[in-house]
């Protein structure tokens, strides 16, 4: 086993889907987002899991993500987030994805590559009801007339099938009057549709925060992401979903030394030891996703003790005060976080960021150890 790894429970990856299953409801299709090798976990790991759980649709956000898959044996339908650019077209249609756009120029690409394959190519509308990032400008029902005549262009091109319709959330853990808009906004929009006798199989705005907050948007499709490996944007302040977090990052002690007084440690020179301490030093540094934000101030657990990171995270080490561990010795297992004395949230928050930063932080340098499924 590497000394530095990334250990995944394949069985809570199972359990949070069928939490969120029970929480939409049978009637609400799930479409799990594996984007960023999802969250660094490691997509094509997930296969079964997901097959398992009768899921039937991916969403990856660029289209080299999804390729992969379809190299490594994902039959199932696989939507692409991310806007889709000219050079990107082909691909698109050769590996019969599913594309997300929002304009006519795209689809009209997309059209002339199906047309040459003698196929259709499904796509989802993306609307922008309050993100301002993609999509069709819908934030105020002024802007409806033109949103539907694009799509009704688009839905007469003759080898585009419009599958779905969709939106994003802004800001669906902090202000509930805005998300409540967008929701609204959209839902006129599909409404404004449906009179003009165009009817989208699925329509879907809920990511992770979305599905634990705004159950009455599901509609029929949502997309979870965060939430399938245990963990919220808020923590443990998300009571609605009894979730498992599924990871734990671990390395080893590789060496320890016993210093005096005034010794300095690391870079810069920025932690002085106070007396006589007994370091322990870690194979593991930003290279490998341990935040140069723990330097001083975050800790790892060994034997059950947590014991302080001191001085600046190296690039490939860092160093933690073990005085107080008892019967420390090299080769003991180190967590950065093991979800039980620490958690992926308490990283997150002494970096000033977010879960889904910290996973998708870890380079291919940790090796993604699975538990079997």
């Amino acid at each position: 086993m590497s000394v530095n790894r990334l250990e995944i429970d394949l069985n809570k990856i199972d359990y949070n889907l069928k939490q969120i299953k029970q929480c939409v409801g049978d009637k609400v299709d799930i479409l799990p987002v594996i984007k960023a090798n999802a969250y660094g976990l490691g997509a094509v790991a997930l296969k079964d899991v997901l097959e398992n759980n009768n899921i039937n649709y991916v969403a990856v956000a660029m289209v080299k993500e999804a390729i992969e898959l379809r190299n490594n044996g994902f039959e199932m339908p696989i939507m692409v987030l991310n806007e889709i650019l000219d050079c990107e077209a082909e691909d698109v249609v050769k590996y019969n994805l599913t594309a997300g756009i929002s304009t006519y120029s795209i689809a009209e690409k997309l059209n002339k590559c199906a047309e040459q394959k003698n196929t259709i190519v499904k796509v989802h509308i993306k609307v922008d009801t309050g993100m301002g990032r993609v999509g069709l400008i819908a934030t105020d029902s002024s802007e409806f007339e033109k949103d539907i005549e694009v799509i009704k262009n688009i839905k007469e091109l003759k080898h585009i099938e419009i599958e779905g319709i969709y939106s994003h959330l802004a800001s669906p853990d902090a202000e509930r009057d805005y998300t409540n808009k967008q929701i609204s906004l959209f839902d006129s929009l599909i409404t404004k549709l449906a009179q003009e006798n165009i009817d989208i199989k699925y329509r879907h705005i809920l990511a992770s925060t979305g599905i634990t907050d705004y159950t009455y948007a599901c509609y029929n499709m949502v997309r979870p992401g965060i939430i399938m490996y245990g963990h919220t944007s808020r923590g443990k302040e998300q009571t609605k979903l009894d979730l498992k977090p599924c990871t734990k990052l671990l390395s080893k002690v590789a060496y320890i030394k016993n210093v005096p007084e005034n010794t300095s440690i690391s870079y810069g020179r920025t932690y002085i030891t106070k007396g006589y301490t007994k370091i322990a030093t870690v194979p593991m540094g930003y290279a490998d996703g341990v935040r140069r934000e723990l330097s001083n101030k975050g800790y790892v657990c060994i034997n059950g003790i947590k014991a302080p990171i001191i001085g600046v995270v190296c690039m490939d080490n860092f160093m933690v005060d073990v005085s107080k561990v008892p019967n420390v010795k090299v080769g003991d297992d180190v967590a950065i976080w093991d979800n039980e004395n620490i958690t992926l949230e308490e990283v997150a928050s002494k970096c000033d960021t977010i879960v889904h930063d910290i996973l998708c932080g870890i380079t291919n340098r940790v090796e993604r150890v699975y538990t079997n499924y």
